[in-house]
């Protein structure tokens, strides 16, 4: 399976930056310290913080020198997921124990953007996930190279940030659909999956103080709202074509309207009572990407869903993870294994992405 074809019907979601004073941290203790609680207050479920830890432990050892993993024909935008895995985790990116992880996989993300037009990877799916992970990173990372020589940045996180948004931005205005393809050139068509994972790029990066015009974030949301029907169903392509039922869509949209303030619409209205009525939904050909979305848009539209959900997760995951931490996919063990760590990282709610 291509990476394209792995991607052809999903988006992806947001975390936004968190916005936290470097060094505000003392050191943080070894590796098999557990992550006994969240932001919230709340203890974290031992079975969550035995396979979200070693998930970070199985991504740590298994990364590159360069930065990268070696799985996945979309490099970018693994390491971008791996990131954000990280990240989300509540351990200091700076002087915590996967701090030297965190700042090798901006360096490859950075390293790996084209200087002139700001695009990153080679598909808008990389792009936008990267940009996720730039804004997760941007004001959080220290860029002094404090962590090591080797993995200062060959631009400042906020400079690259600036140049991934300017990238999506123009793409955009030249798309008829005010939305993205695979991309940053294609003008005539667009999908919900691919202006699921650019839009929720964009939200992050101005949640995190980058600028981001208004009609690039109101244009996306409404080729979203254009392409939801009564019943949820998103379509996959521009207009109302392309139905056909697809948890994975009507959970991304279901996201992207509440991240962009919209639960007023009639159309999130559709998309929450579709997912949220579907609990027991199990997809076959992107469980991946599904679970991630179903985790991120009950939890922002339905806590008691959420709940009934999460705790299904948890038994799934727990069965699926080696021993050696890594949980495979058809798009190898390190996507497979970012993607369910970040399905699980609600229960942390360390990033505000997380906040209702």
């Amino acid at each position: 399976m291509t990476w394209h074809q792995g991607f052809g019907c999903l988006g992806l979601f947001s975390v936004t930056a968190w916005g936290v004073v470097t060094g505000l941290w003392g050191p943080t203790p070894v590796a098999a310290q557990p992550l006994r609680f969240a932001q919230s207050g709340d203890e974290v479920p031992p079975r969550v913080d035995r396979i979200y830890r070693k998930g970070l432990e199985y991504l740590a050892k298994s990364q590159r020198s360069d930065g990268s993993w070696p799985d996945g024909s979309e490099r970018s935008a693994v390491a971008g997921l791996a990131l954000m895995a990280f990240l989300a985790s509540g351990e200091d990116p700076n002087f915590g124990p996967y701090a030297s992880n965190v700042r090798r996989a901006v360096r490859f993300i950075i390293s790996g953007q084209n200087r002139r037009t700001g695009y990153i990877g080679t598909s808008m799916y990389a792009h936008g996930f990267c940009t996720l992970a730039l804004s997760e990173a941007y004001g959080t990372v220290d860029e002094s190279g404090a962590v090591g020589t080797d993995t200062k940045f060959d631009r400042s996180i906020g400079e690259a940030l600036e140049l991934a948004v300017r990238c999506a931005v123009t793409s955009q205005k030249k798309n008829r659909w005010k939305a993205w393809r695979y991309s940053p050139s294609d003008r005539g068509t667009a999908d919900t999956s691919v202006a699921g994972a650019v839009l929720m790029g964009l939200l992050a990066a101005r949640n995190a103080g980058i600028e981001v015009p208004d009609e690039s974030i109101d244009g996306a949301l409404e080729y979203f709202r254009s392409c939801t029907a009564e019943n949820g169903h998103v379509a996959y392509t521009g207009g109302l074509g392309g139905f056909g039922e697809s948890m994975a869509r009507s959970s991304i949209a279901t996201l992207v309207f509440a991240i962009g303030k919209k639960q007023k619409w009639p159309q999130y209205q559709w998309t929450l009572k579709y997912i949220s009525d579907n609990l027991d939904h199990t997809s076959q050909s992107h469980p991946f990407y599904y679970r991630y979305y179903a985790a991120q848009a009950l939890f922002q539209g339905s806590p008691p869903a959420w709940q009934q959900w999460n705790q299904a997760l948890i038994d799934e995951l727990a069965d699926r993870q080696a021993s050696d931490g890594s949980i495979r996919s058809q798009m190898g063990k390190s996507y497979g294994t970012s993607m369910s760590l970040l399905a699980l990282a609600l229960n942390y709610k360390y990033l505000p992405i997380y906040e209702r």
